[in-house]
């Protein structure tokens, strides 16, 4: 079942009194950390790689973990952040893809006064522009194949745009920080390219499993640190408190917003990168 992007109101508190009381707007963390089978290491303060970690909606693991892309979904206190007044449910659905971004963002160390560069500028792109002009980057440009996408990127504070054919472009940039979240060995290419010297590539997008043919001597020449990013930790709490005051804009992201009843409509909107950021889908109450 699909859903990790999860924000709701409780309905019935947990049996053992932890966690909110019915009535509380909550988001949800959906890791549920785990050492999993074997002698796998892992560092105990980045819980987000421990091999028997499971995510709802996700089926990287077998069997695969049920989401709660439902109207009422069951689950462990634990999971559950209660949201500061004034924040509300349209905007905090963007807290779990923002941590992503936020966790990106942090592992490439102090942004204040550097440049960015940020590949694919859909909505983890459009969030990372986001967390990088919260986090004082003097300037940030972002690159996408399609117009609509830039236009969000503007919006919540990129500096420049350009489009992903601008292959000079791109690598004229410069950046001491790149967040490539486009997914593809295309997009990490251009990331490599664009990367001043001594600079740091944070590998967001997801790529295929496998080889994959990007220019890496480039990598080595100019010193570049590559450095993955996969989920996030704690992060979900400095992004609430973000969105609470104000400093994290996020609100351009939000393209649509579907009724249930609507569903079908929903994803064949989202499925259209070039007209779509992120599409929500309401299961409000009857």
């Amino acid at each position: 079942m699909l859903g990790h992007e999860i924000v709701g109101t409780v309905v019935r508190a947990a049996a053992d009194g932890t966690g909110p009381v019915a009535g509380t707007p909550v988001a949800v963390h959906p890791a549920t950390p785990g050492p999993g089978a074997g002698d796998v290491r892992f560092p105990a303060d980045r819980p987000n790689l421990s091999p028997g970690c499971t995510y709802l909606g996700s089926a990287a693991r077998f069997p695969h973990t049920d989401g709660a892309f439902s109207r009422n979904a069951n689950l462990p206190s634990r999971m559950l952040r209660e949201l500061p007044a004034g924040l509300d449910l349209r905007t905090a659905a963007l807290i779990e893809p923002a941590s992503v971004a936020w966790h990106a963002i942090a592992r490439a160390g102090d942004i204040a006064g550097k440049t960015a560069l940020v590949i694919g500028s859909g909505p983890i792109g459009a969030l990372a522009v986001a967390v990088l002009k919260r986090a004082g980057a003097a300037r940030i440009t972002a690159v996408d194949m399609h117009a609509k996408p830039l236009q969000t990127a503007q919006a919540v504070g990129a500096d420049d745009v350009l489009q992903a054919a601008e292959a000079d472009a791109i690598a004229a940039v410069q950046a001491d920080v790149v967040i490539e979240s486009s997914g593809s060995h295309h997009g990490l290419a251009s990331a490599i390219q664009g990367a001043a010297r001594g600079g740091k590539v944070i590998m967001v997008g997801l790529l295929p499993s496998g080889p994959q043919p990007v220019p890496i001597s480039l990598a080595i020449t100019r010193e570049l640190d590559l450095l993955g990013s996969f989920r996030f930790n704690d992060e979900i709490d400095d992004v609430i408190t973000a969105l609470a005051d104000g400093s994290l804009f996020v609100d351009p992201v939000i393209t649509h917003v579907f009724p249930l009843e609507r569903g079908l409509e929903a994803f064949g909107v989202a499925r259209n990168s070039a007209e779509s950021g992120k599409v929500l889908l309401s299961f409000g109450r009857e």
